[in-house]
């Protein structure tokens, strides 16, 4: 029985490196946003409740792609709308490779078709900028974490 939740913790540290062991270790998140305006809001609202979450910030996806290559976060904030790349496209790249990572759409582009879009992306939440509070915010990222 040991054995088993041993090699189940092992797997579990390759997709994620913040479990090691069978203990979790500080979240890391990383807000994907042109807007650095945003992304300051965005990481003073994250601190107000998690204030020894990693969080780091890219502007676009080349970015983006180099911080998460060099260690994937738990959690993504990500645009849409991003200068080069747009974020759907970077969500299914990032998707295909460390599949555990949780990608919130955070967009102001809140459509029916963008909502199917990030479905296709394997994002795991939509979340329209203009009708999301801090505190749903807060709470799908308690939410998403805890399922971790």
């Amino acid at each position: 029985m040991g054995e088993k939740n041993r090699m189940a913790d092992m797997k579990k540290a390759e997709r994620n490196p913040r479990h090691r062991g069978g203990k979790t270790t500080v979240p890391k998140a990383l807000i994907v946003e042109d807007s650095a305006i945003f992304r300051r809001l965005l990481k003073e609202t994250l601190r107000s409740r998690f204030p020894s979450m990693e969080i780091l910030e890219a502007a676009d996806g080349e970015e983006a792609m180099q911080k998460i290559l060099s260690d994937p976060p738990d959690l993504i904030f990500m645009d849409i709308k991003l200068p080069g790349e747009s974020g759907l496209e970077l969500t299914t790249k990032i998707k295909a490779k460390y599949p555990d990572v949780i990608v919130i759409i955070l967009t102001s582009y809140d459509t029916p078709e963008y909502r199917e879009a990030a479905v296709q992306a394997e994002a795991n939440y939509f979340l329209s900028k203009g009708s999301s509070s801090k505190e749903s915010i807060l709470t799908l990222v308690e939410s998403a974490l805890a399922g971790r």
